[in-house]
């Protein structure tokens, strides 16, 4: 009789004790990694089969002689890559059918293999006819019922930018962006052996979501500017500009007294294990860094918004974990109503010269009260005026809005974070937590004039749902991004010089519009750059000038960040397959990649390149 491999793993794997029911042999057996405690009543490690998540009995289907290796992770070693979903262990399984495999065939099985595990564990709704005949309701059910999986995720739509003449259109105007929820995003989809969605990518938030080695400010203003020109990759004809801000780093003992209200979901669709259990625990990373001059409320919201904990010194930890402990999920997400709460609470204890900030965690799910993102917006918009930052974390799978996140973010003076488990949680809430939660300027906005002479053509790359008006950059009633303390932002430039044939953009004739060469008197300029920002409890703005000299160093010789910088972007193109990039090789993008890792104690560049290594 062959021998049931979860008998096999008892003695061939260190940790793991195999359990069988009644104590009879061929009875059921449950697989448990000792040391490890259950945090839902269910002990079972979760099994990992050539990469992809498998169940219990997709596990006990295979044969033992089948596997090629068999290892254990616990603890922080198995939530830091799994998140919840390894709180009880994960046993890490590699078949030799795996190892027989091209790089393509294994890739199909594990696309196929995630698909059935995942209509296995996705969530479903019960569809009726009503209109069905009812003189058999055994029969009506049994055929007009029909459970479909529900995978409701929304992304906005949009359309990534064009190349632009300089000679009838030579400003480009945009606001930063300090978001990188999207490559989170991004990876959770790639180690899910999924298909990542074509408006799930935001180049701009994967760029963003590294940090690059920019000198801190000299001046009184709060940011250094940092610009390096060299050429494209995926298009050597091309040339490709940089331009990297570098936020004050403020010192821990300077920092300002925190208001901070967490607006936190506890609706229905938070019930999961990635979900309110993960955003619980995310949570109290960022109350460990708080101190007794600090504020923390904690209200919730479901079919009704409440106060759950009324503003709390931060040094009183355990009384903010133990109200953090009690949240259990449930009901319906009266989202409008849960912000007006937060709002009103943040601004009851307002902190004068503070940092003042509300902290909402959710999937996103806004499915009662205001819904639409217009309407969010609109709410949003009004509560902005009070001087209270927001910071958006979205949270699960399935059901996660970011659409609306988004927009939350964008029009609160403030940034949202996805989190798919800890070690991300670690990374945003702890390691960048000045960053994410202490601003250092608002309403920052760039505005680029390229030069005619030098550029025949450009192109902002990403940052579709950031661009403004260009008249839009002096009025200081228009929105923009804040920076946090250390924060660095990016943006590249797709440049085509005067002379190259190209089939992107066809500038006509014009009789009227003769471009002004001005002599010689601009010869060795690219462009000329201006910055606008306010201060965070500012209402008028500061504009920078800078210019930028039209001097491209060879790829070879250019700078580890910007090789990385233009692989990450190269990466984000080819997962959006743009049209604008004729050369998507994998390779090369990862020895461009490569090249730029630098120092990384992180391993947040290494960890770029295996998922750039996991796609086709």
């Amino acid at each position: 009789m062959k021998t049931e491999v979860s008998n096999s793993l008892q003695g061939r794997v260190a940790g793991v004790t195999v359990n069988t029911a009644a104590g009879q042999p061929g009875g059921n057996t449950t697989v448990v990694l000792r040391g490890v405690g259950s945090i839902n009543g269910n002990q079972e490690p979760l099994y990992i089969i050539d990469g992809v998540p498998a169940n219990a009995d997709t596990m006990k289907s295979i044969d033992p002689e089948d596997i090629n290796s068999v290892y254990v992770l616990k603890d922080t070693a198995a939530t830091a890559i799994y998140g919840n979903r390894g709180a009880n262990g994960v046993i890490v399984v590699t078949t030799k059918e795996s190892k027989k495999m091209s790089k393509r065939q294994f890739r199909k099985l594990q696309k196929k293999r995630y698909e059935q595990w995942q209509k296995e564990n996705t969530p479903s709704v019960i569809i009726r006819d009503a209109a069905a005949p009812t003189s058999d309701p055994k029969a009506q059910t049994e055929k007009h019922e029909e459970k479909i999986p529900v995978d409701t995720e929304e992304y906005e739509a949009f359309e990534e930018n064009k190349f632009e003449s300089p000679a009838s259109n030579p400003l480009s105007t945009f606001s930063i962006d300090v978001d990188n929820a999207s490559y989170t995003n991004i990876r959770r989809f790639i180690n899910n052996a999924q298909v990542v969605p074509k408006d799930a990518v935001r180049v701009e938030e994967m760029i963003n979501f590294f940090k690059y080695s920019y000198p801190q400010p000299s001046s009184v203003n709060p940011f250094s500017i940092n610009t390096e020109y060299s050429y494209c990759p995926w298009n050597p004809k091309h040339k490709l500009l940089k331009i990297g801000l570098q936020g004050k780093e403020i010192p821990a003992k300077e920092l300002p007294a925190s208001n901070f209200v967490f607006l936190i979901d506890v609706s229905g669709s938070m019930d999961a294990q990635n979900k309110l259990p993960l955003l619980k625990e995310s949570m109290k990373i960022l109350v460990k860094n708080m101190r007794r001059e600090d504020r923390i409320a904690i209200v919730v919201y479901a079919g009704a918004a409440g106060l759950v904990l009324p503003a709390t010194r931060g040094d009183e930890k355990e009384t903010i974990i133990s109200a953090l402990n009690k949240l259990n999920a449930g009901g319906s997400t009266a989202g409008g109503e849960g912000i007006e709460l937060a709002y009103k609470i943040a601004q009851e204890n307002f902190v004068k010269g503070g940092n003042n900030r509300v902290i909402l965690a959710t999937d996103g799910d806004f499915n009662v009260g205001r819904t639409s993102n217009t309407d969010m917006q609109t709410l949003i918009e009004e509560k902005r005026k009070s001087g209270v930052f927001l910071t958006c974390m979205g949270y699960g799978m399935g059901n996660y809005k970011e659409s609306k996140l988004e927009t939350l973010s964008d029009k609160g003076n403030g940034n949202y974070a996805y989190i798919d488990n800890m070690q991300e949680a670690d990374r945003f809430l702890d390691k960048e937590f000045k960053g994410s939660m202490y601003a250092i300027a608002k309403d920052v906005k760039i505005q680029i004039e390229f030069n005619p002479r030098h550029v025949q053509a450009y192109r902002l790359i990403g940052y579709e749902n950031r661009k403004l008006r260009n008249e839009d950059f002096a009025n200081d009633a228009i929105d923009a991004g804040e920076l946090g303390s250390g924060h660095t932002v990016t943006a590249l430039y797709e440049i085509i010089p005067p002379g190259v044939e190209n089939d992107f953009v066809k500038t006509p004739e014009l009789k009227y519009s003769q471009v002004q060469q001005n002599g010689n008197k601009y010869s060795s300029e690219l462009a000329t750059i201006k910055f606008r920002y306010k201060k965070p409890d500012g209402d008028k703005s500061t504009e920078i000038v800078q210019t930028i000299a039209d001097t491209a160093v060879p790829l070879a010789v250019a700078s580890g960040d910007f090789k990385f910088a233009a692989a990450v972007a190269w990466f984000g193109l080819k997962l959006r397959d743009s049209k604008l990039v004729p050369n998507k090789d994998v390779e090369a993008i990862k020895k461009l990649a490569t090249e730029g890792i630098l120092t990384n104690p992180e391993g947040y560049r290494a960890e770029f390149i295996r998922l750039v290594n996991r796609i086709e």
